[in-house]
């Protein structure tokens, strides 16, 4: 048996190149690594870097969509003491900026593809001594290739459970990403969760397609790597090529944001592929809605279980036996909550007071356990407000039933989930503000059929100003990134204000929230 508090990632792939060394470890458009090349991989490109003078916890940024080099780059942190800073390949400039000069890497990756956005704001990366192209390397950057073929594959450092393994950024409601920083022992108790939640073997197979910069996908990976499986990664989110994957290379397990799986579902092929060894799909970001997952039932059979959670840390779960749509009221009523805690979670609901509510009652969800954030890189205040008496604060509303399943009541404040990516209001706001026509404005979610809910702007204009719609979604593209960008605007004469000044959302939502 392992001991979680003891064991780090690097020891967990160095048990799995001991143990299933032949195995396939990833498997990325018809290429493949085994375990023991993938070990290997990540000791050799952690060689490289202490040849580049890289020491024990010096940050690697990376900027890439899914493929295995951003594997290799998170292995090769784990066994090397180092720090893998994530950054979100749909970010504008000033955001890339943001994180680069916050995280303070040594060494910055990114496909060829953004060679163009890190060339436009290089000259203010002052942290970055080496630039790392994975394609075709302009003169001003080294190729990915030719760095890992400088290291050697036997490479160890000395690394603990309590080092930080990576940073993964989360937008706030400060309007400025914060960066979660998150130990091997976390990473292993979440890893050990996920597997036991997901009874996940050494037979399994995994499809992975949301972003290896989100906690979520990179946490599904962990949790089929704990006991040796095979991940299957897509490059891209594409239905058909989803479907027949699943089909050709007998995928049993896979993970999805609803939005996701209603777009599977709704491919006019999926009736042609065998869909019979997928056994699980673990979806989180959004709840499900009843409809969508009595279609998904009837074509997949029991395979449904959600997982709540955060970057900051995870533990609540609704397992595949609660999803049942044609129970009783109970069970029916239970499809909207997020869940019972993960086995080792402690979670509580509390009121203004820090007093726990009583069944029924709402409040702020609480979270405890081994699977939590150290605390946010370079933002002590922030750490001090979100883990407080060796909680975590989540920020988001919730309920007990009389059965102890929690029920979300509200998001985190001014969140809004889109198609799987959670978008701040805040951060869009600090967007329009910065058109020179806008006096005040709100930003809220509205439904959408598609994508869950999508970001509408409403906007009181200065005096004697003008503005069109597109004038002010095409501004915000120049800050932030596209999904985050408002689908709809609303111009008002007047927004209204609660009695402190602040600005009524509640009310903007019952005048402008409806599609």
């Amino acid at each position: 048996m392992i001991n979680c508090s003891t064991f780090t990632l690097a020891s967990m792939l160095e048990a799995n190149a001991r143990n299933y060394a032949d195995a396939p470890a990833i498997v990325f458009e018809g290429k493949t690594l085994s375990h023991a090349q993938y070990l290997a991989q990540g000791r050799r490109l952690a060689s490289a870097w202490a040849k580049l003078g890289l020491i024990k916890q010096d940050r690697v940024a990376v900027m890439s969509r899914n493929r295995l080099e951003i594997c290799e780059i998170y292995a090769a942190s784990e066994v090397g003491g180092f720090v893998t800073a994530t950054i979100s390949f749909r970010f504008a400039p000033p955001e890339v900026q943001y994180i680069v000069n916050d995280s303070l890497p040594r060494i910055l990756i990114f496909e060829e593809e953004f060679v163009g956005v890190i060339d436009g704001i290089r000259d203010s990366l002052k942290s970055v001594e080496h630039f790392v192209c994975i394609g075709d390397a302009p003169d001003w950057a080294v190729s990915y290739h030719d760095v890992i073929l400088t290291g050697e594959d036997n490479f160890t450092a000395d690394v603990h459970e309590t080092d930080i393994c990576s940073l993964i950024y989360t937008s706030g409601t400060t309007g400025r990403p914060k960066g979660v920083m998150l130990t091997h022992r976390g990473k292993v108790a979440c890893a050990n969760s996920i597997s036991s939640l997901m009874a996940a073997g050494p037979e399994d197979r995994i499809l992975l397609m949301m972003p290896m910069f989100h906690v979520g996908a990179k946490d599904m990976s962990l949790g089929q790597s704990w006991r040796g499986g095979a991940i299957f990664l897509h490059r891209d989110f594409d239905p058909e090529l989803i479907l027949r994957t699943i089909q050709d290379e007998k995928i049993t397990i896979t993970h999805m944001a609803p939005t996701m799986i209603q777009m599977v579902l709704d491919h006019p092929r999926v009736d042609e592929y065998d869909l019979s060894s997928l056994r699980m799909i673990v979806y989180s970001a959004a709840a499900m809605p009843t409809a969508l997952l009595r279609r998904g039932l009837a074509k997949l059979g029991p395979v449904f279980l959600q997982m709540y959670g955060q970057t900051e840390g995870s533990g609540i779960v609704l397992p595949i036996e609660a999803h049942r749509p044609d129970g009783d009221e109970r069970d029916r009523r239970r499809l909207q909550s997020i869940g019972i805690p993960f086995p080792g979670v402690l979670v509580r609901i509390v009121n203004d007071d820090g007093v726990d509510c009583a069944v029924g009652e709402p409040g702020e969800i609480l979270l405890r356990g081994p699977i939590m954030m150290q605390g946010y890189w370079n933002n002590s205040s922030a750490t001090i407000e979100t883990l407080r008496d060796g909680w975590l604060h989540t920020g988001d509303m919730g309920k007990f039933d009389e059965d102890g399943y929690v029920y979300l009541v509200d998001r985190k404040k001014d969140m809004i989930v889109s198609g799987g990516e959670n978008i701040y209001s805040r951060e869009v706001e600090e967007a329009l503000y910065q058109h020179d026509a806008v006096a005040n404005a709100a930003v809220i979610g509205v439904p959408d059929e598609k994508w869950g809910e999508s970001v509408r702007a409403v906007i009181q204009l200065r005096e004697g100003a003008s503005a069109a719609a597109a004038d002010i979604i095409a501004h915000c593209r120049t800050l932030i990134a596209g999904y985050k960008c408002p689908k709809s605007v609303v111009f008002v004469d007047d927004l209204p204000k609660l009695p402190s000044g602040k600005i009524n959302k509640i009310v903007i939502r019952k005048e402008h929230g409806t599609a």
